[in-house]
Order: structure tokens, then C-alpha cells, then sequence
């Protein structure tokens, strides 16, 4: 039987270290964190492995990470080829979702309803509640 996908990976890139956890996540700058027994584990794996090939560390705007999530996307398409990975356009695109979704709760505002905009500094304003009330 060959090496699985996370040996490969952990031999293909000893500068990564792969950690056994509840959630996929990437931990700047180099840690892999894995929930063992996951649906898609081997797609999700490649997806944090491109947080880390693509050398992201933090994000200022909201909006910066979810950039940041299809840049991992993109990598982990590249890597499904190597690693004989199917895509599956239907898992990123939910995983995306969840992203967006969370930008756009935050991007609402709790009085009106109105979208409001985010601020280099992370801050949001409403163009209604802090501009004319």
C-alpha cells in the first residue's frame, strides 16, 4: 500500500509541521493543523498547505481574507494534480461560501440593515447610522 497523502506531504515539505486537531487550519508560519476522519480530508489538507505556500501570515480587512482563502484555493488546485487529489468544485466553493457569508454578516449593519464598508483599520461604518443620523 503507498504512503498517504499527509506522508507525502510531511516528506515533501519538512519545513511544514502537520498537527492532528478539532478544525483544518493554518497557523503562520509553517503549522498544519488537520481534523483526522474529515470528509474531503485530503482536499482540505492541500487547501492549508496552500495557505502556507503562499506565505500567508495575517490579514488587515476582512475582505484580505477571503483573497487570501482562493489564492489557497488556487494552490490546492495546483496540487491536486500532483498528488492525484480530484477537486471538487462543489467543496471549495462551500468552503468559500463560508467566508463570504461570515464578510457579509459582518458588512451589515445591526440598525438599518445597510451594507456598511470596512476601514484600513478594520472598523466599519454605516453610510446611513454614522454619516447622516
Amino acid at each position: 500500500m503507498g504512503k498517504s497523502i499527509l506522508e507525502r506531504l510531511e516528506e515533501d515539505y519538512p519545513d511544514l509541521k502537520f498537527v492532528a486537531g478539532k478544525k483544518f487550519a493554518f497557523r503562520p508560519p509553517r503549522t498544519i493543523v488537520f481534523e483526522e476522519g474529515s470528509d474531503s480530508f485530503d482536499l482540505l489538507l492541500l487547501h492549508e498547505v496552500g495557505h502556507a505556500l503562499s506565505g500567508h501570515k495575517t490579514f488587515g480587512m476582512n475582505i484580505e481574507r477571503l483573497k487570501m482563502e482562493v489564492e489557497a484555493w488556487g494552490k490546492a488546485r495546483e496540487l491536486a494534480d500532483t498528488y492525484a487529489v480530484p477537486f471538487d468544485e462543489d467543496v471549495v466553493e462551500s468552503e468559500l461560501d463560508t467566508y463570504r457569508n461570515w464578510v457579509h454578516q459582518k458588512s451589515r449593519c445591526p440598525k438599518c440593515g445597510l451594507t456598511r464598508f470596512e476601514t484600513p483599520e478594520g472598523n466599519y461604518r454605516c453610510p446611513q447610522c454614522d454619516y447622516f443620523n
